[in-house]
C-alpha cells in the first residue's frame, strides 16, 4: 500500500509575521502536517480585505523564532494569501489556518479582522480556510496562547478531512481562560465598539477600549466566548440579506 502523502497548512495572520500568536499556532498545525508560513512584515489588525494592485509588494524570507522558515509580506493579509495563491508558494494547500490572533474577531469583527479575511481571500482561491483568535490583547507570550492552540488543533484536524462548502470558512475564537468548557457552534453575535477621536493639529486617531458584545443573546459568539466556550461559526462569503428580499420587492421600485 502506497504511503498517504502528509497534509500541507499553509499558515498567516494579521499581527505580524514575528507575533507570539503565529509562533505557538505554527508549532500546534505542525503537529497535523507540514506547514508554510507567509505573513505580514508587520503588525496589519483591522486591515480588512485588502487587496493590492498594480503596486509592488516587497516580499523577504524570515524565520520564527524557533526557526521555521518564513515569508514576510509588507502588505495585508489578504494580500499574503493572494500572492500565495498567484504562484508565490505551491498552491493549493490542504487548508490555510490564520491566527493566533491576539484578540477575539466575534460579531461585526470579522468586517474589520485581518485574521478572518485572510481566511477568506483563501477561499476565494479555492483552499479552504480557519481563522483562529484568542480574546486576549495583551497576550505577548506563545505560552499564553497553549489553550487557544490546543483547541485550534482539535478543530483542524476535522478541517482537514472534511469539506466546508464553497466560500465558507471556520471561525474560532476562544476565551481567556486556563481550559475550555468546550466547543459551541455558533451565530455572529453583535458586538459594542466605544471608539473615541483623539486630535493633535491636524492628525486624528481613533482609539478606546476593548470592544464589548451583547452578552446575553444565547447561541452567538460573543456569548459562547463570555460563558468560557470555545465559539466556532461558519461564515459566508454571500453577504445577501436573504430575508429581506421579499420585504425590498415590496417597494416597488420601477425606472
Amino acid at each position: 500500500m502506497a504511503e498517504q502523502k502528509r497534509k500541507r497548512i499553509v499558515i498567516t495572520n494579521d499581527d505580524g509575521v514575528h507575533a507570539p500568536g503565529i509562533l505557538a499556532l505554527t508549532q500546534a498545525m505542525r503537529t497535523l502536517a507540514d506547514v508554510e508560513v507567509i505573513a505580514p512584515l508587520v503588525n496589519q489588525s483591522a486591515s480588512g480585505h485588502k487587496k493590492t494592485l498594480h503596486q509592488d509588494i516587497p516580499v523577504t524570507r524570515t524565520t520564527l523564532a524557533d526557526g521555521t522558515p518564513a515569508l514576510a509580506v509588507a502588505s495585508a493579509p489578504a494580500d499574503c494569501i493572494a500572492l500565495a495563491a498567484l504562484g508565490v508558494i505551491e498552491w493549493p494547500p490542504d487548508l490555510v489556518v490564520s491566527g493566533i490572533n491576539r484578540g477575539a474577531n466575534m460579531g461585526q469583527d470579522v468586517t474589520y479582522s485581518g485574521t478572518v479575511t485572510a481566511a477568506l481571500e483563501a477561499v476565494i482561491h479555492g483552499a479552504p480556510g480557519v481563522a483562529v483568535s484568542f480574546d486576549n490583547q495583551q497576550a505577548n507570550d506563545p505560552a499564553e496562547y497553549a489553550e487557544a492552540a490546543r483547541v485550534a488543533v482539535e478543530v483542524v484536524r476535522h478541517a482537514l478531512v472534511r469539506p466546508l462548502p464553497p466560500l465558507t470558512i471556520l471561525n474560532l475564537n476562544v476565551p481567556r481562560v486556563e481550559r475550555v468548557k468546550g466547543l459551541r457552534l455558533t451565530r455572529q453575535g453583535i458586538r459594542i465598539y466605544r471608539d473615541v477621536l483623539v486630535k493633535n493639529g491636524d492628525l486624528y486617531q481613533m482609539t478606546g477600549p476593548e470592544p464589548t458584545g451583547e452578552h446575553q443573546e444565547v447561541g452567538t459568539d460573543v456569548w459562547a466566548v463570555h460563558q468560557g466556550y470555545a465559539s466556532l461559526t461558519p461564515i459566508h462569503l454571500d453577504l445577501t440579506a436573504h430575508y429581506f428580499l421579499a420585504e425590498l420587492g415590496a417597494w416597488d421600485i420601477h425606472l
